[in-house]
């Protein structure tokens, strides 16, 4: 064995720290919205007057959350001629109820009966096409009701020009109001945002990572976002922007993927979970001069001619000796899930263009999350086997040469790969840890999970 092959397989970590980001609101990314008026709650069973903001949501990702009195209450999205899709609470029923108003018809699609004391939470999340209604009674958000099949049978949130309609929206006996994109439930896919040669994008001493946002759902309810971290201080991980796309005529929440910083560009490849369905998960990719390191985005994709004819995801991409390497999952079936990674590489300016397949670990079967790092000089192909519970290391041409020694968490973390300044190098990846699943169901993963070499 060679010493640049003994190299990544030297490396031998452990964990040093696990957290988890949550948040309804997106922290940076919330919008005015103004108290109702005083006495608005009153105690009867008339719905009190809406409160809207001068915006609404750029995709159908949103929350909005408040404190409740002695009065009715109500938060979501609403139109200024009465639409509406909202969360309300009535302390004479105890109870908190889902309803979308359309072509002046109100009707109540969930209902729950549940104990709330002034001061308590009330919130509404819009995941996708999914709506759910959340409680804090002193313990932490969590999901009381939710519902996406009758909302969607009544309004399309992902319709560009129906969301564009609504505005974040309160009613009655509330305080402090919060509302703005929706942040996450946990974090999953990490991948580092990197120069075309692999080596980290850096700004101000801090490097940057893509990540999943999981929503209130499966996967159409998760989007993607880009986040900073200090190699010395992981935990201090911090959100800097949001990304979304359009297509097919939807705003959707594509996620898993890359960014790659190549001159004075970004490239842009992602995988389309924003509308699963078995038969349809496939790369997309675009590329733009705009900072998607900050702010709110909303991009438009076209499919990637990957060197395959079954479903793809979690693509990575990096440039080395004069040719693009590409790695991805292949899965010929997502019902039952059966997936492996596999490599392909091109010499064309574009990453894109003119690919071949190189190679496909066709005998794994529960195996993605696939990493492009470089250590001692020596690219790998790095990712994550669900069933040996362990990290394979391929080169470039496909081979094996071992597997990572490092721990290894609940689900199927992604092996990221991060130079430590200070020395050595940090895998962070992520963990299967649910978020109310008894109510939300399987999608809202994980914490964040992160080792340093030793």
């Amino acid at each position: 064995m060679s010493g640049r092959t003994a190299a990544v397989l030297d490396l031998t970590f452990e964990e040093t720290h696990r957290f988890r980001p949550f948040a309804l609101v997106a922290p940076g990314f919330e919008v005015p919205l103004e108290e109702p008026a005083e006495g608005a709650g009153g105690g009867g069973d008339a719905d009190p007057p809406l409160s809207l903001s001068g915006t609404g949501p750029v995709a159908p990702f949103a929350a909005v959350t408040a404190r409740v009195g002695r009065g009715r209450a109500a938060v979501g999205l609403a139109v200024p001629d009465g639409d509406h899709v909202l969360v309300r609470w009535s302390p004479r029923t105890r109870r908190v109820t889902l309803e979308v108003r359309r072509d002046g018809r109100t009707r109540v699609l969930r209902r729950r009966t549940v104990a709330l004391r002034p001061g308590d939470g009330l919130a509404f999340a819009l995941c996708e096409r999914q709506v759910t209604a959340l409680v804090d009674t002193g313990e932490g958000w969590r999901p009381l009701l939710t519902e996406r099949a009758k909302v969607a049978a009544r309004v399309d949130l992902r319709d560009e020009d129906e969301l564009g309609r609504h505005r974040y929206a309160c009613a009655g006996d509330v305080e402090r109001p919060t509302a703005g994109l929706f942040g996450m439930t946990g974090l999953r896919d990490p991948h580092l945002v990197q120069h075309a040669d692999g080596t980290p994008y850096e700004r101000d001493g801090r490097v940057f990572l893509t990540w999943t946002c999981a929503g209130l759902g499966f996967f159409q309810q998760a989007h993607w976002s880009v986040w900073s971290m200090d190699p010395a201080r992981p935990e201090q991980m911090r959100l800097e922007s949001q990304l979304f796309f359009r297509r097919d005529g939807l705003l959707l929440g594509d996620h898993a993927g890359q960014l790659v910083r190549d001159g004075d560009r970004w490239l842009v490849a992602v995988s389309s979970w924003g509308d699963f369905a078995p038969g349809r998960i496939h790369v997309r990719h675009t590329e733009t001069t705009a900072d998607l390191l900050a702010g709110t985005h909303l991009l438009d994709t076209e499919p990637t001619p990957l060197p395959t004819d079954v479903g793809s995801w979690d693509p990575a991409l990096l440039r080395r000796d004069g040719a693009w390497h590409v790695g991805f999952v292949e899965s010929p079936s997502q019902d039952p899930f059966d997936f492996h990674p596999a490599l392909a590489r091109t010499t064309d300016a574009n990453w894109w263009r003119g690919l071949e397949k190189v190679a496909a670990a066709d005998a794994l079967h529960q195996c993605e999350g696939p990493i492009l790092a470089t250590v001692d000089d020596e690219t790998w192909l790095l990712a994550s086997d669900g069933d040996a519970r362990d990290y394979p290391i391929l080169d470039l041409d496909g081979h094996r040469v071992g597997s990572l020694d490092a721990p290894y968490p609940t689900n199927i973390p992604h092996p990221q790969l991060v130079p430590d300044p200070a020395g050595g190098w940090l895998v962070v990846t992520f963990e299967g840890t649910q978020h109310a699943e008894r109510v939300m169901g399987y999608g809202g993963h994980g914490d964040v999970v992160v080792m340093h070499s030793v």
